[in-house]
């Protein structure tokens, strides 16, 4: 049965090569991708057989235990990444607990990340070439790191299965798991601008490390090498029972899931119409309030622009809080994230955008109700964040320029979402799907959607960009004066020019784009 389940994984795989051109793409990238990271971790581990036994020990026991974690982890942001062999698919199949288990577990290692995942970690055997004993007992180590990885990342999903169905918890699981990450590219750069000390803590976390789930397998070889055999012992004891007790656990989670219907919680009641009571009663503005509500209530929305509130601490931890001039450049990065918002606007309406055809919307309406939704949003975060960078940094005197630049990218952006969201349509989460579930094959579309959109806004703000870096270096009235006077008129412009083009692709469009989303769904 395991073959089965194994074979079933691959099948899909491949009928999804033959379905989307996309996913083609985006495999062959993904794998080009895998393999220079497999490359640098075995260049990595070579390179490491010349340090001493302990310390080449302690940095692959720590670099093993975030690789661990990491899988751990990819249940709390990827709510349904990949259902292609959901448990409640077999419900009417007698399969053996035990076979159904070790199918999943194995079949979860099929694709790219389970490939790479196991390579690296193979690899990570040529640091210990030169002893045949804890060679042996590296490539051991690594079979059962990625054991742990693939059990682990299936037993949380299994065991969260209940809260995740749950929105609110999806929304809360985001923010909590998203800011780390975010924090974890300065953190890394503040770590590697000190690495000279790195010696000193290194071994001491490796120590910890060693003794828990996550870094245990990886320490074996170190062990062996050094001769400690009741240390190697006790690691395998702690991997091991870890396994027994994720298995454990994920499968009474499985019987869990096997015999209960799913519980989508209470039903939300309705409350007075909301935004469409509080807008214009034009066509207009009944496509804002629609999308307001959608900024309100979906989770795709909201949880697209849930780490904004947290983009300034990668600037404070940089460069710190009083005196730090990077923080000028915060609003108007927050401008072009606000108004590129909207680029997969139409996408999210999904079928629902049949209301819009078959009720003759005009393309204009509809792509200026999204803009006026945004914009809504987008201003006066704009503005508070400009006003605080400003502050942060003492530079009261930039304060127009910020908000010029600001202001104008922000409408920049937002014209050129309408015309990219009309013009250029890729799968996207469907209603009720969690911000990291893509659909399949939609990675590569994404990646050159965004690309795109990045080119573009990027060359008509250009102007303005380069007048504001004159506004900043040198205090310059005329500088700050054409600063805003270019920002807001490109910006205007831009803006005028995205909604009536964008709207008449729209109109000639309405259809077939309605038809592809439905083909999605």
């Amino acid at each position: 049965m395991v073959a089965v389940l194994l074979r079933l994984k691959l099948t899909l795989l491949l009928n999804g090569f033959r379905r989307s051109a996309w996913q083609t793409v985006g495999f062959v990238l993904s794998a080009l991708y895998g393999l220079s990271i497999v490359g640098m971790v075995a260049v990595g581990s070579i390179g490491l057989s010349f340090l001493p036994d302990d310390e080449r020990w302690a940095w692959l026991v720590v670099g093993g235990s975030v690789a661990v974690l990491g899988w751990w982890l990819i249940p709390l942001l990827a709510f349904g990444l990949d259902a292609t062999l959901d448990p409640r698919r077999f419900q009417q199949y007698a399969i053996e607990r035990r076979d159904l288990l070790v199918g999943l577990a194995l079949a979860g290692m099929v694709g790219v990340a389970g490939a790479v995942t196991l390579l690296s970690g193979l690899s990570t055997a040529l640091a210990w070439w030169d002893s045949p004993l804890a060679l042996v007992a590296a490539v051991v180590g690594a079979v059962l790191g990625v054991a742990l990885c693939a059990v682990g990342s299936r037993t949380i999903t299994a065991v969260m299965a209940p809260l995740v169905e749950r929105r609110r918890f999806r929304e809360i699981a985001v923010v909590l798991v998203l800011v780390p990450v975010l924090m974890l590219g300065p953190l890394v750069g503040q770590l590697f601008g000190r690495l000279s000390g790195v010696r000193d803590w290194l071994p001491d976390v490796a120590g910890v490390l060693a003794w828990t789930p996550l870094g245990a397998p990886w320490s074996l070889a170190g062990d062996v090498a050094e001769g400690r055999w009741l240390s190697a012992l006790g690691r395998i004891v702690v991997t091991l029972v870890t396994l027994a007790l994720m298995l454990l656990a994920w499968g009474a989670a499985l019987d869990r899931t096997m015999t209960r219907p799913p519980s989508h919680g209470s039903a939300a009641q309705a409350q007075g119409y909301g935004w469409l009571d509080r807008l214009p009663d034009t066509r207009t503005g009944a496509v804002a309030a629609r999308c307001l509500t959608y900024w309100q209530r979906d989770p795709r929305y909201a949880g697209s622009i849930a780490f904004v509130p947290f983009l300034p601490v990668p600037f404070i931890v940089v460069g710190g809080l009083e005196g730090n001039d990077s923080l000028l450049w915060l609003a108007p990065v927050i401008a072009y994230v606000m108004g590129f918002a909207i680029s997969a606007d139409l996408a999210y309406d999904n079928t629902a955008f049949w209301l819009h055809v078959v009720s003759g919307v005009r393309g204009a309406a509809d792509r200026a109700g999204r803009v006026v939704a945004v914009l809504t949003l987008g201003l006066p975060m704009v503005v508070l964040l400009a006003v605080g960078g400003v502050w942060a940094a003492g530079r009261w005197d930039t304060l127009v320029a910020v908000l010029g630049m600001s202001v104008g990218v922000l409408l920049i952006a937002a014209g050129a979402s309408s015309v990219l969201s009309a013009a250029y349509l890729y799968p996207v989460q469907k209603p009720g799907d969690g911000l990291f579930s893509q659909p399949q094959g939609a990675t590569t579309a994404i990646f050159v959607g965004q690309t795109i959109g990045l080119v573009v806004v990027a060359l008509l703000s250009a102007p303005t960009v380069v007048l504001f870096v004159v506004a900043l270096a040198t205090g310059a009235v005329w500088a700050t004066a054409l600063t805003v006077v270019v920002g807001l008129g490109s910006g205007i412009g831009v803006l005028l020019l995205g909604i009536r083009t964008g709207g008449r692709l729209v109109d000639e469009r309405g259809p077939e784009l309605l038809q592809k989303m439905a083909a999605w769904s």
